[in-house]
């Protein structure tokens, strides 16, 4: 979670909301990225989209069997869908999102024995350190209206 926490507090520098994630196999980091859609423009350019297309990259496929994605923010329908879709293990998050989050909190895609795939959930891990970053943020951009 320190280096999805650190990928968050990379995306405020270009004003995306301060999420990061972080791709592991076999303990080991075969990706990690934080949040661009502002940076890039792209509604897609979620940190965990980023990390599982750089995570495809380096497995060779777009099988993710065997992987764990750490993130700082509860996955959102579109993420989670994602990580439905490449087959990943598990994914443990920080902060609950209840107005978006799609692995426990308004939805739970990753346990949804209609789809395919199911995912192991693990929650609230560093969530206040998460949790800061975010109302931070958004306490800032408040303050500059």
């Amino acid at each position: 979670m320190e280096l999805a926490l650190d990928e968050a507090a990379v995306a405020v520098t270009h004003d995306d909301v301060p999420v990061g994630a972080v791709v592991l196999r076999d303990g080991e980091v075969i990706a990690q990225r934080h949040n661009e859609r502002e940076r890039t423009g792209d509604p897609t350019a979620h940190a965990e989209l980023l990390a599982l297309r750089d995570a495809a990259e380096v497995a060779g496929s777009w099988r993710l069997e065997g992987t764990t994605l750490v993130v700082t923010l509860e996955p959102c329908t579109m993420c989670a869908g994602a990580l439905v879709a490449a087959r990943v293990d598990q994914v443990v998050f920080g902060a609950a999102d209840p107005k978006a989050g799609a692995c426990g909190s308004l939805y739970n895609l990753a346990v949804d024995p209609r789809l395919n795939h199911e995912i192991d959930v693990v929650s609230g891990v560093r969530a206040d350190e998460a949790a800061v970053l975010l109302t931070g943020f958004f306490d800032e951009r408040r303050g500059a209206d």
